[in-house]
């Protein structure tokens, strides 16, 4: 067999899913062209659009497109939180079916057969610019990364639950990250086609879903500035995800992955790319994702690189049996770099856990042959298991034997390759960014 030519696989692929929705749904190819390819996506998806010409998330309550089982989610708004217990029989990524979704409106739907990424602005030889096709960007060398994707407000909830100091926004406690494995184009690939020229400063990607109203101001589609040296460094215009074609709520058909950074900076729907030898400014870069709070200099710069966190895959709260060695499982990551150290610390609580307790999966606390003995109070090391990347995240285990029956709070604290650990508190900030203190997660033990 020759070698097969990927743009054309891609593009044969598209055709067939025409053929497919002609044969399944009865209709002819001129009503699927008129149904336009939100309406096509959305059969394919198994929907069903035939009362009306139009369909887009947004005609959904939660703005999502893809399956959010109560199992796998928690509901915010047009966002989904993933529960990390559903982690617990996973292995190292996080598969797209329970990865979360950040969304700055509601989930748009695209058509990867008209689509064009235009790329123009003063930092480009000709300031016109050029404009590429999926099948263009398909024919350039790709790349394969696998690099976690994390909003900047994951964890914000604890702001308020364990410090005592609310702030708004979406209240994420830690399931707004996810590992995946991302292939397309190095982002440096692209610029270079178009000309950049060597006075170039930034480079501002924008998606093409709705436009963002704020109280009651048009602040135009989501965009923010990046550094042309982060850039050419190691951006990617993602068109795979974990080694299928981006689903409409990671950004279908492209979308820029910045590792490390804060999630708003890997725009999804991605429909242009101003260059420019000029600093650029949007809203996000300048009263948004900064941080603006009393113990911060007013001169702030914008986010860029995420702190270090940890997670147990465990409800919240949980419900433990007694009796036994457990083996607890949980996942740390940094946007510095790899995971060093992880430690966890088991401390006895006279107060039971808030709401409902859950019993959790057998793979997140599984019985296990160990010491007899009780595990004392205090920080004992985890055991890390490879892998443990760069931009990703490592997973780990710790064996604990309950004292007893009763209340307890389970904590993790990770240290980065630079020498980063979790502290026991943060400074509060206005808009709730980067929780990255440990997190008291309750227990009970039967």
């Amino acid at each position: 067999m020759g070698s097969i030519d990927e743009a054309d696989y891609f593009d044969a692929r598209e055709e067939q899913l025409l053929v497919k929705l002609q044969r399944e749904h009865g209709l002819s190819r001129r009503q699927l062209l008129k149904l336009g390819a939100r309406g096509a996506l959305a059969l394919a998806a198994g929907g069903s659009f035939l009362r009306s010409p139009v369909a887009s998330a947004f005609q959904q309550p939660s703005g999502i497109v893809k399956k959010l089982p109560e199992e796998w989610f928690e509901r915010l708004g047009t966002n989904a939180e993933m529960k990390w217990q559903a982690m617990a029989d996973e292995g190292y990524l996080t598969p797209v079916e329970k990865f979360f979704v950040r969304n700055h409106t509601a989930t748009e739907i695209i058509d990867p057969l008209r689509w064009r990424l235009g790329v123009f602005g003063s930092g480009l030889k000709d300031p016109t610019g050029r404009s590429f096709s999926l099948r263009d960007l398909r024919r350039m060398p790709s790349e394969t990364q696998v690099h976690f994707m994390e909003c900047a407000g994951n964890g914000r909830s604890f702001f308020g639950s364990q410090q005592g100091t609310p702030a708004p926004g979406s209240q994420w406690k830690l399931g707004a990250v996810g590992v995946a494995e991302w292939r397309g184009v190095p982002l440096r690939e692209v610029l270079e086609r178009a000309g950049v020229k060597s006075s170039a400063v930034d480079v501002m990607p924008q998606g093409l879903d709705a436009e963002v109203i704020t109280k009651g101001v048009n602040e135009g589609h989501v965009r923010r500035p990046l550094p042309l040296a982060k850039a050419l460094d190691d951006a990617l215009l993602a068109y795979e995800m974990n080694g299928e074609m981006l689903q409409p709520d990671h950004g279908m058909p492209l979308r820029l992955i910045v590792p490390g950074w804060v999630g708003v900076a890997s725009i999804k729907w991605l429909g242009q790319i101003e260059v420019a030898d000029v600093p650029l400014y949007s809203p996000w870069n300048t009263t948004q994702y900064r941080m603006i709070g009393p113990e911060y200099p007013p001169d702030s710069p914008p986010l860029t690189r995420q702190r270090v966190k940890s997670a147990f895959e465990l409800p919240v709260p949980a419900a433990l049996p007694g009796g036994k060695t457990l083996r607890l499982h949980g996942r740390s990551w940094s946007g510095n770099g790899s995971i060093k150290r992880v430690e966890v610390y088991p401390e006895a609580v006279s107060t039971p856990p808030s709401g409902p307790v859950y019993a959790t999966a057998p793979a997140a606390a599984t019985p296990v042959r160990g010491a007899k003995r009780p595990t004392p109070q205090g920080w004992h090391p985890a055991l890390l298991e490879e892998p443990n990347p760069r931009q990703a995240w490592v997973r780990w285990s710790f064996d604990w034997r309950p004292p007893g029956p009763g209340n307890y709070q389970l904590r993790a604290r990770a240290t980065d390759q630079t020498g980063q650990r979790q502290p026991e508190a943060v400074p509060f900030n206005n808009n709730g960014y980067l929780f990255w203190a440990t997190v008291r997660h309750s227990v009970t033990v039967g």
